[in-house]
């Protein structure tokens, strides 16, 4: 395996990170690629701040989160189950990328554009990621969208008559053949081309 140069990661545990399930990182195979959905790295921390599960004092977040400018943050230790895709968290490590995606009206059945492309440096970043963890962590094997995982179908909140999708992350403008082309994981639940 090769010398991987080093990777700049601001640690910042959530405060609830503690309460999070801990996992043996032998069980972890698969990393989750999402968008935040939000526009702001801070937005982001926020909404993973929230309390959503009273039982377990837990909420919604990744692992690492990467901003628009590349640079990469860490919320939640990969030893925890974070919770980011429903029937996969205690398998996989959560990854968001800052991007509006459908913000802020997100099941609206006329606003399921997700039109902000993903910059270079964040792409920079995610791959220099991967190949840090598939490096570090012999298990890891698949990497998905969440799209691919969740096919939920929800009624749309602006017309009930109307059917959307839940999670639609990391969106058509995330660059799949970049990426599987410079990290050695395997697309799971891929969609049929």
């Amino acid at each position: 395996m090769p010398d991987l140069p080093p990777l700049p990661i601001d640690v910042d545990p959530l405060p609830y990170e503690a309460r999070l399930e801990a996992r043996p990182l032998s069980q972890v195979d698969l990393v989750v690629i999402h968008c935040t959905e939000v526009p702001t790295l801070a937005e982001s921390r926020a909404f993973g701040e929230k309390v959503l599960y009273e039982g377990s004092g837990t909420g919604n977040s990744g692992h690492f989160y990467i901003d628009r400018d590349g640079s990469l943050h860490q919320y939640v230790a990969i030893e925890r189950v974070a919770n980011h895709t429903r029937g996969y968290n205690p398998r996989s490590i959560g990854i968001e990328l800052v991007n509006t995606g459908r913000y802020p009206r997100w099941l609206d059945a006329d606003h399921q554009a997700m039109d902000e492309p993903y910059t270079p440096a964040q792409i920079d970043t995610l791959v220099a990621l991967l190949k840090r963890l598939a490096a570090d962590h012999p298990a890891l094997r698949f990497i998905a969208g969440h799209e691919d995982l969740d096919t939920t179908v929800v009624a749309a909140s602006d017309d009930p008559t109307r059917q959307v999708r839940r999670k639609r992350d990391p969106g058509p403008l995330f660059p799949w053949p970049h990426v599987l082309t410079n990290v050695r994981l395997q697309r799971l639940n891929a969609p049929a081309p």
